[in-house]
């Protein structure tokens, strides 16, 4: 890759035991970033190529953001120094680990035929003192909590509910989230 204006390159790499994604590239103008998603099964194949690109004007936190065809704004809230003009960094990582939720248990019950009719999933972002959470390894500073609610509507049964709350920790975005994560930085 060349080097234009101020440009940087960031390379981030994710992995986790069962799928493996790597995000290839990010490039970096300013505050513009090219993020590119590579999923791998275990032959190394790939299977998935999106690119993510962020731009923003570096005088605020306001950030447009294109995924593909899609279009979505980020910022910050007032309060924090933003504009309010899009969700915040975190409540788009909300957004990712819950939509992947919903899906991942709205696939798994039409394979398996069952009855549900639509899937909710509530989720927060908070941080806590780790010497606070009982599951926790981290016993020292703060550390990142999300709380996740997930509301089954539809004539279920208890087996089914249960099945379908255990499918929920199985969605690509909850693995990556919970699986070491290295992340690659390089300036270019």
């Amino acid at each position: 890759m060349r080097q234009r204006d101020n440009e940087r390159e960031f390379e981030i790499s994710l992995t986790y035991q069962a799928e493996a994604a790597e995000i290839q590239t990010i490039r970096r103008k300013g505050v513009t970033a090219i993020i590119s998603f590579r999923s791998q099964m275990g032959d190394d194949r790939t299977n998935n190529l999106s690119h993510v690109i962020v731009r923003g004007n570096a005088t605020g936190f306001a950030q447009e953001i294109q995924i593909g065809s899609h279009r979505l704004t980020a910022d910050e809230p007032v309060e924090s120094g933003g504009t309010d003009t899009g969700s915040s960094p975190y409540d788009l990582l909300l957004a990712a680990l819950g939509s992947c939720t919903s899906m991942t248990i709205s696939l798994y019950a039409r394979r398996k035929g069952w009855p549900l009719e639509e899937v909710t999933v509530l989720l927060s972002h908070s941080k806590i003192y780790a010497a606070d959470c009982a599951e926790c390894e981290t016993r020292e500073a703060k550390i990142d909590r999300i709380e996740r609610e997930i509301k089954l509507t539809g004539p279920l049964t208890a087996e089914q509910r249960s099945k379908l709350m255990e499918i929920a920790d199985k969605c690509p975005v909850h693995r990556t989230l919970t699986s070491e994560i290295n992340i690659r930085t390089k300036e270019g």
